[in-house]
């Protein structure tokens, strides 16, 4: 409509100077329609720049929270992967100072050997905030320390922590190898005996590293759990309708 309004004084404005009216009056006329049409011209702009700020803001609120729901999974999954990093820290320190022949020993071995094969490693959710991201889009999030927290998770703290675990994976890895090459399977007691093989240097000091590395895992974690839960308090106050 507005469009229309314009073409409609543009014309008119040109047709001004050829009517028989006084030279000021044709002017006080040609100065009323360019003002009408630069009035309706940023009418239209106005209405199309509302209409896309609802659209970005509409796309906003379904990104934020399909990625609370993102994050919650993420942050059950960190919660129980912290768990299982403890499990593994108590398991090396055991194996670090292990004394085969001592009381209970049998036990803690059946206890603890699965953590040398166990592997604790985050798959997180990404997927959401990566489409986002690609598209261009992460910019329309207004509330800009919301946009900065999710940012930061996703590109600093979230690679760091895995940068971590795969390290300490590696480490394991070289474990893995250790045991399988030197271990026996007892068939009466259906176990892995393993007990001379963490005995030697190499499996004690592997265990060491592998004793000490949680700690710095189980941090990273904390950072990253503290971050996120930032971020959905954060989207709980903007979207409280969405809880």
């Amino acid at each position: 409509m507005a469009e229309l309004e314009v073409i409609k004084h543009t014309k008119k404005a040109y047709q001004i100077f050829g009517s028989d009216s006084s030279l000021f009056h044709k002017i006080k006329e040609f100065l009323l329609e360019i003002f009408i049409i630069v009035f309706a011209v940023g009418i239209t702009i106005w209405f199309h720049d509302m209409a896309e700020h609802r659209h970005q803001q509409k796309e906003v609120k379904e990104f934020l929270i399909g990625l609370k729901n993102d994050l919650t999974n993420d942050l059950s999954e960190m919660q129980a992967d912290q768990a299982g990093y403890r499990y593994q820290q108590a398991a090396f320190l055991y194996f670090r100072s292990m004394k085969a022949d001592a009381a209970g020993a049998t036990d803690s071995l059946r206890k603890y050997t699965n953590a040398i094969f166990n592997k604790v490693e985050l798959v997180q959710n990404n997927g959401r905030f990566e489409g986002f991201k690609s598209s261009g889009k992460i910019g329309n999030i207004e509330n800009k320390k919301m946009q900065n927290d999710i940012l930061d998770l996703y590109q600093e703290l979230i690679p760091s922590l895995l940068n971590t675990t795969q390290l300490y994976n590696l480490q394991k890895d070289r474990l893995i190898v250790l045991v399988e090459q030197h271990a026996r399977i007892d068939d009466v007691q259906r176990r892995l005996v393993i007990e001379d093989v963490m005995k030697m240097d190499q499996a004690k000091i592997m265990s060491a590293t592998l004793g000490a590395f949680p700690t710095e895992i189980i941090k990273r974690y904390d950072t990253c759990i503290s971050r996120i839960n930032d971020i959905v308090k954060s989207i709980d106050e903007q979207y409280p309708d969405s809880e």
